[in-house]
């Protein structure tokens, strides 16, 4: 209380006011992130110069310079399983899983594992109303790829919980912004009338069930298990849990809602990244996932300047100097994106560190060159310092095809969800953990 002049004012909570051991045990957690760039990037115009602390950053990744100390870019690592055929879409689908994906028309997908953003959301999700939180600008690709016989399915997403079970992502941020704002403000009794609701669909999908086929009735288990899960976030909401209910770092202000109308490309990335600073801020979720657009995409960049064409014609340039520079202009866009997110996050203090501090936000492609399709020496940055368990700051260069899957055993240990392995992983990537 602060008392003068006969009035009597409320302190906000304070850090200072805690315990000591309250404070230490109410540290920011650890947040993670990954941004999928479709299409590949101008490979010449990718890698930094120098390795260690000592390098440099290519022109690409100029919009990074400061951010520099906060970035750790692996040179060399590849995604093996998926190293046959000259094909766009499977090397998405596997980006997080590093699976390789079952070859099919639709009706039996499968990317043969579940994504490594997943693994942690099984750890984080039990503490946040939201396991995990996949976006996306576009709907789903439908149909199939004539020219290789894959769904173009697998081209819209990189987040798996099961082998065949995608995550849907939120393409509209008004909703993403409604979904943060009802899971950190819960109405009285919209917990109860949920559980009802989910109750009913368990009921419904038991009895249809029954007169299902075997591989149908897979599908409907599958089915089960996401509600299950919901199941089990309302059950936070409206029972006491060990530690207390659960509360927003933040309050969500109403004012920061995105408007209603669709926003233009640009803007459309921009309010999706607010999201998930957004998100992140009010640990309405750790765990998060961005597809800047679904893989094959042709989206018009004209809105660059020097650039007049769809993203995958361009990146199938044929070594033509004037596709070339304009394939370059649109990776560097992409670049300026993921700093615009990384210095967002650098912007918001949490008590002595930032929540940039307290995150790990990977960056890439499962493509190195989109003229080639090859899923050797993938573009990939991380930025964050993982609450200080990631050693940013340096260019680390690997042996030729070293597995993408150690350094997704690095992150989850940062994250504190560790595995002794993941996918074709040999071990932690070195270099990637703070000592």
């Amino acid at each position: 209380m602060l008392r003068g002049v006969g009035a009597t004012l409320g302190l906000p909570w304070l850090e200072a006011m805690m315990p000591t051991r309250l404070a230490a045990a109410s540290a920011p957690p650890v947040r993670l992130a990954a941004l999928y760039m479709p299409n590949g990037v101008r490979e010449d115009q990718w890698t930094p110069a120098g390795e260690g602390g000592d390098f440099t950053l290519s022109s690409t990744l100029e919009p990074l310079a400061g951010l520099k100390d906060s970035i750790l870019i692996p040179t060399n690592l590849w995604n093996e399983v998926v190293k046959d055929g000259s094909v766009h879409l499977p090397r998405c689908a596997g980006f997080l899983t590093c699976t390789r994906v079952t070859k099919t028309q639709g009706v039996d997908i499968s990317c043969n594992g579940i994504s490594m953003d997943q693994v942690a959301a099984r750890i984080s999700g039990k503490a946040t109303p939201l396991a995990s939180l996949e976006l996306g600008v576009a709907p789903d690709s439908t149909g199939v790829d004539s020219n290789n016989g894959y769904t173009r399915l697998y081209g819209s997403h990189i987040a798996w919980s099961a082998p065949t079970v995608p995550l849907a992502r939120e393409i509209d941020p008004r909703l993403v912004f409604e979904r943060l704002f009802r899971a950190g403000r819960p109405q009285a009794d919209s917990a109860k009338v949920d559980m009802l609701l989910l109750d009913r669909v368990m009921e419904d999908a038991r009895k249809l069930q029954k007169r299902l086929g075997a591989a149908d009735r897979e599908r409907v288990d599958e089915y089960l298990s996401v509600v299950r899960s919901l199941e089990e976030r309302l059950e936070r909401t409206t029972r006491p849990q060990p530690g207390g209910a659960w509360k927003p770092r933040v309050p969500l202000d109403p004012k920061l809602a995105p408007p209603e109308t669709t926003p233009q490309f640009p803007e459309h990335v921009r309010l999706m990244l607010d999201m998930i600073a957004l998100a992140f801020q009010t640990d309405t979720t750790r765990v998060c996932t961005f597809m800047f657009n679904n893989e094959v995409s042709n989206q018009n960049f004209a809105f660059v300047e020097g650039v007049s064409g769809g993203h995958h014609s361009i990146s199938h340039h044929q070594h033509r100097e004037e596709q070339l520079k304009q394939y370059q202009l649109i990776n560097r866009w992409h670049v300026a994106q993921f700093a615009y997110l990384l210095g967002k996050l650098r912007d918001i203090k949490e008590g002595e560190s930032t929540l940039l501090d307290n995150s790990m936000v990977l960056f890439g492609s499962g493509l190195r060159d989109g003229n080639v399709h090859s899923p050797v020496n993938l573009p990939i940055v991380l930025g964050g310092r993982g609450g200080g368990r990631i050693a940013g700051g340096q260019h680390i260069v690997y042996p030729p095809n070293s597995p993408l899957s150690n350094l997704y055993v690095a992150m989850l240990d940062a994250f504190g969800a560790p595995v002794d392995r993941f996918a074709d992983s040999t071990g932690p990537a070195r270099g990637v953990l703070a000592s």
